[in-house]
C-alpha cells in the first residue's frame, strides 16, 4: 500500500498520512506531487509522454513525467524516481533543479495539492526511452512549439501551470542559483 504525507497550508508535514488516491484531505490540507521536465541541451526538445486511455483522470493526454511524493520521501527523490519509472532515464547526475512550485485548492473534494516542477538537461535519443507501459502508451521528443500546439488542443496536462519550463531558455532556469526562484 502506498501512503502520502499530509501537509498544512505552509507546506509542513502534519505527521499524518493518507492512502494513495484516498481523497480525505480537509480544506487547508495538501499532498505533494512532482513533475520533471527533461530537455535535450543540443536542440531544446523535451521528452513528453502520453497517458494511458484507462486512466481515471486525463486519459490520453500528453504530459511530462511526474507523480505523488510518497510518505517520508523528499521532493527531489520523488521526481528522480518518477522519471526513471516512467521513462527509463536516470537524471540524477544531470544539470537540473526545482524551477517552480504551484498549488491547487479543490474545496470540499479532499484533493488539495502542491506541485514541485523540476527541469533537467540530458542528452538522450529515442532508443534510450523505455516507457512504463502501465502508465503511458507513447512518447515524443517535442519542441516547445509542438507542445504548445498540443496544449492548444486541450490535451497537455498542467500546461498553463508549467509553460514557463517550455518558454524560458533552459540555461536560464537551470543556471546556478536558489532552487524555485
Amino acid at each position: 500500500m502506498e501512503y502520502w504525507d499530509i501537509y498544512d497550508s505552509s507546506r509542513r508535514r502534519t505527521g499524518r498520512r493518507m492512502k494513495r488516491n484516498d481523497w480525505i484531505l480537509k480544506d487547508g490540507e495538501y499532498h505533494l506531487s512532482v513533475l520533471g521536465g527533461i530537455v535535450r541541451p543540443g536542440d531544446g526538445r523535451f521528452l513528453i509522454t502520453r497517458r494511458k486511455m484507462d486512466k481515471a483522470w486525463a486519459p490520453g493526454w500528453w504530459e511530462i513525467s511526474g507523480g505523488a511524493v510518497q510518505a517520508g520521501e523528499e521532493s527531489r527523490e520523488a521526481v528522480l524516481r518518477e522519471i526513471r519509472e516512467e521513462t527509463g532515464l536516470d537524471v540524477s547526475d544531470c544539470p537540473g533543479r526545482l524551477v517552480l512550485t504551484y498549488h491547487r485548492e479543490n474545496p470540499g473534494q479532499g484533493d488539495n495539492y502542491f506541485v514541485d516542477v523540476y527541469l533537467f538537461e540530458k542528452e538522450f535519443s529515442e532508443k534510450d526511452i523505455h516507457i512504463q507501459l502501465s502508465e503511458t502508451t507513447d512518447f515524443r521528443i517535442a519542441s516547445p512549439e509542438e507542445i504548445r500546439q498540443i496544449a492548444d488542443q486541450g490535451i497537455f496536462l498542467h500546461y498553463d501551470s508549467i509553460k514557463k519550463i517550455f518558454l524560458t531558455p533552459p540555461e536560464e532556469l537551470i543556471a546556478d542559483g536558489k532552487e524555485g526562484e
